[in-house]
């Protein structure tokens, strides 16, 4: 069964930075896509941007100079770059994967800022 596992999460300062991996149990290049979502507590779950298969990088508008989704298909890893972060951005990030139709998500990793 294909695993995706987040990590890179912790507490910051707003102002600063983290980069979030999600590593897959597989090839990368065998999902259709991978896409970064958040949950802050009581909202909705978010799309933060994706990683189409061809590579092209599509971010919600409201996240766009500020993170970045990028991967390494040698690594099979998938990373959000996450830049001058705010206390709005506090959450748990989830990496989401497209493996043929089936949809797997990985269990989250905790991102809290601070003022």
């Amino acid at each position: 069964q294909v695993q995706l596992v987040e990590s890179g999460g912790g507490l910051v300062q707003a102002g600063g930075s983290l980069r979030l991996s999600c590593a897959a149990s597989e090839s990368i290049l065998s999902f259709n896509s991978m896409a970064w979502y958040r949950q802050a507590p009581g909202n909705a779950r978010e799309w933060v941007g994706s990683i189409e298969r061809s590579g092209s990088v599509y971010m919600a508008d409201s996240k766009k100079g500020r993170f970045t989704c990028s991967r390494d298909t040698a690594k099979n890893t998938m990373y959000l770059q996450m830049d001058s972060l705010k206390p709005d951005d506090t959450a748990v990030y989830y990496c989401k994967a497209d493996h043929w139709g089936n949809i797997l998500w990985g269990q989250g990793t905790q991102v809290t800022v601070s003022s």
